[in-house]
Formats: structure tokens, C-alpha cells, sequence
């Protein structure tokens, strides 16, 4: 599964990622096309685009795009969706927590293709 990280998470932790084995990005670092700042319909077209999941915080605004997307038979690879109270950012554990969450599901599933989930803290 290759996943692309929503602007909300700092590109350190695609690096991490990549650094496991994982085909990781972050919006931050995407320049083809650039996606740091861009709309959720222009981030959620690119991971459709590069078959990849989008991991975001940004659960109000992406799932009513899900669902207009499944009800236009549209696909995607995958919506992960995190919360500021599960993985705080302003926490320093913050970053290795998603680290180790995002590459127990990584190791753990093969694809998201059309799922959603929520991703939860890994306890080990």
C-alpha cells in the first residue's frame, strides 16, 4: 500500500516511514502535482491519481467527499483518518506514536482500496 501524509503531519514522518520499507509521501514534499496547501478535492485527486491512501486529520471534509465520490462510482485507495486528541500535535511522542501506528497497518494490510478506517495509538 503506498500512502500520501495530508499537510496536517510533518514530512518526518514519510521520511520515517520510508525509511521502514514504505512508499510514503507527505503533501509537503509532492511537486507533480504540488499539494501543500491545496483544496481537499485537489489532495484526495491526487492520491486517487497515484493510487495511494490519504492519512488526514480532516475527517468533516473528506467523508462527505468519499460519499460523493463512491455515489459518482468513483474509487480510491483508501481514506486513513487520525484526530488531533488520538495522535496530539503538540505532544513530542506524537510523531514516533503514527510512526508506529501508520507502519503496523502498513505491514498489517496489503490495500485500503475504497475503505475508510481510523486509526488508532499502537501500544507497542
Amino acid at each position: 500500500m503506498r500512502i500520501l501524509l495530508d499537510e496536517m503531519f510533518a514530512p518526518a514522518i514519510a521520511a520515517e516511514l520510508r525509511a521502514r520499507g514504505h512508499d510514503v509521501i507527505s503533501v509537503h514534499e509532492s511537486s507533480d502535482p504540488p499539494l501543500a496547501g491545496a483544496s481537499d478535492e485537489d489532495v484526495l485527486a491526487a492520491a486517487q491519481a497515484q493510487e495511494r491512501a490519504l492519512v488526514t486529520e480532516n475527517v468533516r471534509d473528506l467523508r462527505p467527499l468519499e460519499a460523493f465520490l463512491w455515489a459518482a462510482g468513483g474509487h480510491h485507495a483508501g481514506l486513513v483518518y487520525t484526530s488531533n486528541r488520538q495522535f496530539p500535535r503538540g505532544d513530542p511522542a506524537t510523531t514516533g506514536q503514527l510512526v508506529r501506528a501508520l507502519d503496523g497497518l502498513l505491514r498489517d494490510r496489503e490495500t485500503l482500496s475504497d475503505s475508510s478506517i481510523f486509526l488508532t495509538v499502537c501500544l507497542y
